[in-house]
């Protein structure tokens, strides 16, 4: 949709590979660097503009990748080096870019900077982490815990001190206040520009700066679930003022910034999880620093038309030049299929999903879509014999943890393993999604796939003048979530149902006689200048001024 080449990221379409289960090419169980390249014509098929492909660095596995042991080496359950310059070369031929994940926030305990920086406390990267005396009667210097369970601060006997680990133990937080620490991280992000890819996904990438005074987080009024019990992880019990969204974040960004300038057509997208989000995806998105950002927003398990109409307007209060992208879906929280559909069929879950793709396609932004979203994956059900995820067993049974949308995917309904190996997979197939198989729903015109396709090609026609249209909510008060967008020349009105019965919005005047545009697949009736959409409908009506 946008004409500008170095701008391509714009309203663009960015699928989402989870190496360790999109397609396993050695047979060892793990999915690898020459399984996507083996795949690349699928991903193509599906119309998207780029992927994004999850660590596959050396590490130990302890969080599946995101505990980096090599920032400039590829995991050899991956591949190596070649692979992945086989898979660059393969997806640039197909007009593919290609993302990769960085994590610059911190390591993994095995990663050479952290052998030397724990050896003492006067070796040359001493001062690589976040090393901290502890109080007098031997406590953490502060309050801060983990994401995943636990205190933030590890003792370490070499040092006898404490090191900062926001997220497992085995994931020591990097200093990026020391000049040579950012240095680094910049010339591991060179190396892999230089090697050819075309943007970065920043993991956590308001963690990387923690307040250098050390002060306590504030306790955090305690929202009770439905039972009226606390939240299941004590990190819900703060807020997190003190140990991330520094504004030391916004300078380093803008140093990030400056390397992509100099890769044209380059890209970045942060991922920011906190607790003003659209606030913090602002300040990362303008002056020069990053250039879109996601947040968990919608990854929640609200997807009511009011909470959309809230979280759309905040977004757009205070955005304005800045770079949203939208995901509903990914490797870290409950596939959205079943997120988003408790208690409706699964003939009206499966009429949803292309739904909440068509809001994502026309919003203001751009678009992250996660592996098996285009084939209706529902959560799987993992037992907890067959879990891996630390974060899920640390918190077992209230927290399964999020191997359920890792699991596998389903590429031959009928072969060993669903056609993703020839040996035993790191998760368990679930049985479930054989029926969603890609070669079931390959050449059936009304499949989930097919309705995917179909929708990311009308997005591609769409004016390139939508891109950068301005977006106004508007409050129905009902289960319809309807927005303008306004570009110079055009004006578009998009009306979904999120409920469960036939709605009815009665059209702004400027809109009468407009070209209705709606993709083929949403039924919707247009009576007298009044949209009638049943559940899971749709309208998109184009004005020209």
């Amino acid at each position: 949709m946008n004409g500008n080449s170095t701008e391509w990221w714009r309203n663009s379409v960015i699928y989402q590979i989870y190496p360790r289960s999109f397609c396993d090419a050695n047979g060892d169980g793990i999915g690898d660097l020459p399984g996507i390249t083996q795949k690349l014509d699928y991903v193509k098929s599906l119309g998207v503009d780029a992927i994004w492909i999850s660590p596959f660095f050396k590490s130990p596995m302890v969080d599946f990748g995101y505990d980096v042991a090599d920032y400039r080496d590829v995991d050899p359950i991956f591949g190596n080096l070649q692979d992945f310059d086989c898979l660059i070369e393969a997806a640039h031929a197909r007009g593919l870019k290609v993302i990769i994940d960085q994590i610059l926030s911190h390591t993994s305990d095995q990663h050479p900077w952290f052998e030397e920086s724990r050896c003492s406390r006067d070796n040359p990267k001493a001062d690589w982490y976040v090393w901290q005396d502890p109080k007098a009667d031997g406590n953490p210097p502060n309050n801060w815990v983990s994401v995943f369970g636990g205190g933030s601060w590890r003792w370490c006997t070499r040092r006898r001190q404490y090191y900062l680990a926001n997220f497992l133990k085995e994931q020591p937080d990097l200093n990026v206040h020391n000049p040579e620490v950012q240095a680094q991280l910049l010339a591991d992000m060179k190396f892999w520009l230089d090697r050819g890819v075309d943007g970065f996904r920043l993991d956590a990438v308001n963690f990387i700066f923690h307040q250098q005074a050390l002060s306590d987080n504030p306790p955090r009024p305690l929202k009770l679930d439905k039972k009226g019990l606390p939240p299941v992880n004590h990190y819900d019990y703060q807020w997190h003022k003190n140990d991330k969204s520094q504004p030391e974040n916004l300078v380093f960004l803008q140093r990030v910034r400056q390397l992509m300038d100099q890769y044209p057509g380059t890209v970045t997208v942060g991922e920011v999880g906190d607790d003003n989000t659209h606030k913090i995806m602002a300040d990362y998105t303008t002056e020069q620093r990053l250039h879109m950002a996601y947040s968990f927003d919608l990854l929640t398990e609200d997807c009511s038309a009011q909470f959309l109409r809230e979280t759309l307007e905040k977004n757009r209060a205070v955005i304005e030049k800045g770079w949203p992208c939208w995901s509903i879906s990914n490797h870290d929280v409950p596939r959205s299929i079943t997120r988003w559909n408790h208690g409706l069929s699964l003939e009206l879950a499966q009429k949803r999903a292309p739904l909440f793709l068509l809001m994502q396609l026309v919003l203001r932004g751009s678009v992250c879509l996660y592996q098996g979203e285009e084939l209706g994956l529902a959560e799987a059900d993992i037992a907890f014999e067959d879990l891996v995820d630390p974060y899920g067993i640390n918190l077992w049974p209230e927290f399964k943890g999020r191997d359920g949308c890792r699991t596998p995917m389903p590429w031959t309904d009928s072969a060993d393993q669903a056609g993703f190996t020839s040996g035993k997979p790191w998760l368990p197939i679930s049985q479930s999604h054989r029926n969603l198989a890609v070669n079931l729903q390959q050449d059936s015109q009304h499949s989930m796939l097919n309705q995917f396709r179909a929708l990311i090609e009308w997005h591609r026609q769409l004016p390139q003048s939508l891109a950068t249209a301005q977006q106004e909510v508007l409050d129905t008060g009902n289960d319809l979530l309807v927005f303008v967008r306004r570009a110079d020349k055009e004006v578009y009105l998009v009306a979904l149902n999120l409920g469960t019965t036939e709605e009815s919005y009665a059209l702004p005047q400027e809109f009468f006689g407009a070209e209705d545009i709606t993709p083929g697949l949403f039924a919707m009736e247009l009576r007298e200048n009044t949209l009638v959409l049943p559940a899971a409908g749709a309208g998109v009506l184009r004005n020209s001024n």
